[in-house]
């Protein structure tokens, strides 16, 4: 990436070197183009919310930012290309939208989300610590700024504006208003669960702002519940990618015998899933993990693993994350371990199991979506 500060390579993490996406995109080097031409004063707190990759904090290392992310992936990534761009251990501060911001903060830099609740709660815990001469500057893609976007920095930190668009990219100005009377952050948020849907009817579940379908039970994890194995004998059970838990919840209280771990890569979907089994008292014991999938699950040690793989990263559709979901349950499942899969029908997962495993069930399927089964073969 070229900035006004020098080259930097990037890359994202886990680093691929088939992967042709990249680290930053132009609303990220638009954003630091104008730090440079307007000559912003990088000068006390800098905090760089929502850094995808690392390329913002590591471009300005030399300013000490502060970065909050929701993704272990982007602090890796981040900690990898700081390292690589040889800056200072502790130059940056990685923060995750789990901790409390610094106590005050005198340049924010936003690279918008897609989710639109992730920026209103990271906005709501931002606004007490900006002050009247605090620089607020929000980057995006023009498909990701929308007037519902512009309207939650006015109405929770002051009056807003946008740039003219470069490269499909556009900046969002902010000028804090710290007398503004802002609405309460409605997140976390929690709802009771529909019945039909097996051990988790009727039940509480509680969302952090971002996760994927935050307000509502989508229908993917609905059709899953309505289709999920008995369980009983299986000692040690895995919800990846877990989101908001339900899915192991579920299965916890089904066979309260068993140790569910719930591991995703997003602190706010394991601060949910840690929320949700806990409002809904479920016997026996669990584990919440935020991680690289099942990276440090030893080898042969789990006997169940269910999995709903996302197929976009950020704004890019793509199948390499649920390829890694699947080859790391095989690696961590036992002999005779089984890995269910839901997901769209069209995203034909049955060749990527058969590939994996040598097998592929069909246990349930809709118009939409699919239930997939595969067991891991000894030897």
């Amino acid at each position: 990436m070229t900035t006004p500060w020098g080259e930097l390579a990037l890359t994202r993490f886990p680093e691929d070197p088939r992967d042709r996406l990249r680290a930053w995109d132009a609303s990220d080097e638009y954003l630091l183009r104008y730090l440079a031409v307007e000559g912003v004063a990088l000068s006390g707190t800098v905090v760089v919310a929502g850094d995808r990759w690392g390329a913002l904090v590591t471009a300005l290392a030399a300013h000490r930012p502060v970065q909050i992310t929701d993704s272990f992936l982007s602090q890796e990534a981040t900690r990898a290309n700081l390292a690589r761009a040889g800056v200072e251990p502790g130059a940056v501060r990685l923060l995750t939208t789990q901790d409390p911001p610094p106590g005050r903060v005198d340049v924010l830099l936003v690279r918008v989300p897609k989710s639109l609740a992730l920026l209103e709660d990271q906005l709501s815990r931002l606004a007490p610590v900006v002050h009247e001469d605090t620089v607020v500057v929000g980057t995006g893609m023009v498909k990701e700024i929308h007037t519902s976007t512009l309207q939650l920095f006015e109405r929770i930190l002051g009056p807003t504006r946008t740039s003219l668009a470069e490269k499909k990219a556009r900046l969002v100005f902010c000028t804090p208003q710290p007398s503004l009377e802002r609405p309460a952050n409605p997140w976390p948020y929690g709802y009771t669960l529909p019945d039909g849907i097996g051990a988790v009817s009727g039940r509480t579940v509680v969302n952090h702002a971002g996760v994927f379908c935050a307000d509502r039970l989508d229908i993917g994890t609905r059709f899953f519940l309505q289709h999920l194995p008995d369980s009983r004998g299986a000692q040690r059970i895995v919800d990846l990618g877990c989101g908001n838990g339900i899915v192991g919840t579920a299965m916890a209280l089904a066979n309260p015998e068993a140790e569910v771990l719930f591991v995703d890569e997003s602190f706010q979907a394991v601060a949910s899933a840690e929320a949700t089994y806990k409002a809904n008292g479920v016997p026996g014991h669990a584990e919440f993990r935020v991680g690289d999938g099942l990276t440090g699950v030893p080898a042969d040690s789990v006997d169940l693993v269910l999995n709903n793989p996302p197929f976009h990263s950020h704004q890019a559709t793509t199948d390499a994350t649920a390829w890694r979901m699947f080859t790391d349950a095989r690696r961590t499942l036992r002999p005779g371990g089984e890995l269910w899969v839901v997901g769209n029908r069209h995203l034909g997962y049955h060749v990527k199991l058969r590939k994996l495993f040598g097998n592929s069930q069909l246990v349930a399927g809709n118009p939409k979506f699919v239930v997939l089964k595969a067991v891991k073969r000894a030897g």
